[in-house]
């Protein structure tokens, strides 16, 4: 695995964590971030890249800093 999809995976995991942490399923975040459950599934299974305009949606969401995501 390299290094772009190593780091995919962590931001991915970092989201889940944060997201069961807050006691939201994943359709309620998704949602939230009017975006698909699915959308949201490949996301945290490093299987969609994000873009930064949702990163910065989804830190909000989540009442985090978008640096709290990619700090791994």
């Amino acid at each position: 695995m390299d290094n772009k999809t190593t780091k995919i995976l962590q931001l991915g995991r970092k989201i889940f964590t944060i997201r069961k942490q807050r006691k939201y399923s994943q359709n309620k975040l998704a949602e939230m971030l009017d975006i698909s459950r699915e959308h949201l599934a490949k996301i945290e299974t490093a299987k969609r890249c994000i873009s930064l305009g949702l990163l910065i949606d989804i830190a909000d969401k989540l009442d985090v800093q978008v640096k709290d995501l990619i700090d791994f």
